[in-house]
């Protein structure tokens, strides 16, 4: 596998816990490469927001701040509807089938790890808003949806949320089938604050 990618995995995994610096060195013995793959794979990530500078050119990667995590399900829980709704005219059975066969997808037995949960969940928001055909509104959601991919694959592997996300993702889908676009765009909101309320009071918790 890619390093960018292999190391991605491993953060959605836990490997590396939050607070934990990772020096090039360490990483490049850790999964014998050298070092100009490991510096790229972690610019690339510091980029995207999975990790953080550290020192004078070091990065470690970041804490879960609950008022980053509450501030990023503001935002996507006003702007997902938006684009669902502006997407809803041009959902047609094709579309509506692929986005069913992604759910099932995710319903395996053992489970899916947190990193391909990610992958799948994001393929099914997409295939839905890609259909609103809003570009800048769309690309705005999927760089929101960047800087969320650490805090959702916590959620499932820590909070164990993914049987609720998955029933809510069924029911959404349901009522685009049956053209109930604006109960669908209500639930869409109420999906994605419900989630980001769990999270925040999880990590707004004061450890010991």
């Amino acid at each position: 596998m890619d390093l960018y990618l292999q190391l991605k995995a491993d953060l959605q995994h836990g490997l590396f816990a939050p607070g934990t610096p990772l020096k090039q060195s360490e990483i490049a013995e850790h999964y014998g490469v050298s070092r100009i793959p490991v510096r790229d794979a972690l610019a690339r990530l510091k980029s995207e927001g999975w990790l953080t500078g550290h020192g004078k050119r070091g990065v470690a990667v970041p804490l879960l701040d609950p008022q980053e995590a509450e501030d990023l399900y503001l935002m996507r829980m006003h702007l997902e509807p938006l684009l669902l709704e502006r997407a809803a005219p041009n959902l047609n059975g094709e579309l509506l089938g692929r986005a069913r066969d992604i759910l099932d997808a995710m319903e395996t037995n053992p489970p899916l790890d947190a990193a391909a949960l990610g992958q799948l969940n994001w393929q099914f928001h997409t295939g839905l808003y890609r259909a609103a055909a809003r570009p800048t509104l769309f690309n705005t959601v999927e760089q929101l949806q960047r800087q969320c991919e650490r805090y959702i694959g916590y959620q499932n592997r820590s909070l164990d949320y993914q049987d609720t996300s998955q029933r809510e993702h069924y029911q959404l889908l349901e009522l685009l089938q049956r053209g109930k676009t604006d109960k669908a765009c209500t639930l869409l909101e109420q999906h994605i604050a419900a989630a980001g309320r769990v999270l925040v009071a999880h990590l707004s918790k004061p450890r010991d």
